[in-house]
């Protein structure tokens, strides 16, 4: 009798045991019926990593002039426009003193003296600016927002004269004290002598090359980042979204409070947060760092972006950041929105978020073609001008979506004063 309970007893240790097992087994983190509990939960963490704005804040375009006429321009992230720039992001410049631009005969300074110029789109913010160059504060010019930077050297002068030029249009400030001597300009102005020459058009307003320019076609494997991933990186509960379909196809999720609008045929979404709080007062570099933050926490950087800022209205900035390849940005068109993130802040909020799905992914297929160049070009460019004066030329590529890879073929951009972007190949 006393055997039988023994093992009536061991049975049943054993019977628990397996039933504590099961629990133990289906109820761990990683198991199947964890899975299924949480089956709406996408992790966002691999969507793009993280960046900070310092690596986005950089010229979008760096002109040597050498003397005689002569120039040449660097493109970001080539050799030479990355080896200047580091040395000039270590040297300081203080003591601004204001002037006005109309004193200098600009034309003459470009093509006599040697130099480096710098700009920056439609500008960066003093404050911000101070984040990238070791430049001194300073309460005179601490709120504007600069262009352009140019730093040259004349033969009636024994010290470096460097400029910055305030997008207000009509005013400059130069830095009394700059930590580069004649030697320094001289040594980085040498290296554009055996790049492509560059001819100055207009008053300096752009620069056509005098020989092709040798540019990579690219053909790229490309991802999409999916409605679901985009849902749970933007709103607080995906699982109370409800979906709409549109006529024109376009797919819409809303919590009553935000959207978020995909176009599946262009792999293109936009979210507004109308009912985004305001923080009290604004400015342009807290609404570029709040810019980057939203970036940095719903989705991640795709690629190599560079900051442009334009101003909307009072309180109202929109911030974009222009993507690259290599060294020359993607252009977004209206066949297909690619290339550019786009964000609309109120008060140092967003509420408009706009950017591609596709991510570029291992594997490309590459050619080089070249750009025309010379009379060739300035024939087009003054056919082109008839519309509108051209404001600036630079290279760019063109993308397009071709049997579910990302085409990007290289053209020459013209950027018209009425804002239009036309192309030439």
């Amino acid at each position: 009798m006393k055997e039988r309970m023994k093992s009536l007893l061991l049975l049943l240790l054993v019977a628990c045991s397996l039933v504590q097992s099961y629990y133990l087994i289906y109820r761990l983190p990683g198991s199947d019926s964890a899975a299924k509990a949480t089956n709406t939960y996408i992790k966002t963490d691999n969507m793009g990593p993280q960046q900070r704005v310092e690596n986005l804040a950089y010229p979008d375009k760096m002109l040597i002039h050498m003397g005689d006429g002569k120039h040449t321009v660097f493109y970001p992230n080539s050799t030479f426009y990355k080896l200047i720039y580091t040395r000039l992001k270590g040297r300081s410049f203080e003591n601004f003193q204001r002037e006005s631009v109309d004193n200098i005969d600009w034309n003459k300074v470009r093509s006599e003296n040697p130099g480096i110029e710098l700009t920056f789109g439609t500008g960066i913010p003093v404050s911000l600016l101070e984040r990238v160059m070791q430049i001194q504060p300073d309460a005179l010019f601490q709120a504007e927002r600069i262009n352009r930077i140019w730093i040259y050297n004349t033969p009636s002068d024994s010290k470096t004269h460097a400029l910055f030029f305030s997008t207000q249009g009509d005013v400059m400030y130069e830095a009394a004290k700059v930590d580069l001597t004649v030697q320094d300009v001289q040594q980085h102005v040498d290296f554009g002598k055996s790049w492509i020459p560059y001819a100055m058009q207009d008053g300096g307003a752009y620069y056509v090359p005098e020989k092709p320019v040798d540019i990579v076609e690219a053909t790229l494997e490309i991802g999409s980042y999916t409605v679901a991933q985009m849902q749970q990186s933007l709103f607080f509960d995906p699982g109370i979204t409800r979906y709409i379909q549109e006529k024109d196809g376009s797919e819409i999720y809303t919590d009553s409070k935000r959207s978020l609008q995909v176009r599946q045929e262009q792999k293109w979404m936009s979210y507004t947060d109308p009912a985004a709080p305001p923080s009290g007062e604004s400015s342009d570099s807290k609404d570029i760092l709040a810019a980057v933050d939203f970036v940095n926490e719903h989705g991640g950087w795709n690629g190599e972006y560079r900051l442009d800022l334009s101003s909307t209205g009072a309180g109202q900035n929109q911030v974009m950041f222009q993507q690259y390849y290599g060294s020359f940005p993607v252009l977004d068109t209206l066949n297909f929105h690619y290339g550019k993130m786009k964000l609309d802040l109120q008060q140092g909020n967003v509420s408009a978020y706009e950017r591609s799905l596709i991510y570029m992914k291992p594997g490309q297929s590459k050619q080089v073609r070249k750009l025309p160049a010379g009379n060739n070009l300035k024939a087009m460019l003054l056919a082109i001008g008839k519309d509108s004066p051209v404001e600036d030329l630079y290279p760019a590529y063109l993308p397009k979506l071709d049997a579910g890879k990302l085409k990007l073929t290289p053209v020459w951009a013209v950027k018209l004063a009425n804002g239009q972007i036309r192309t030439i190949r």
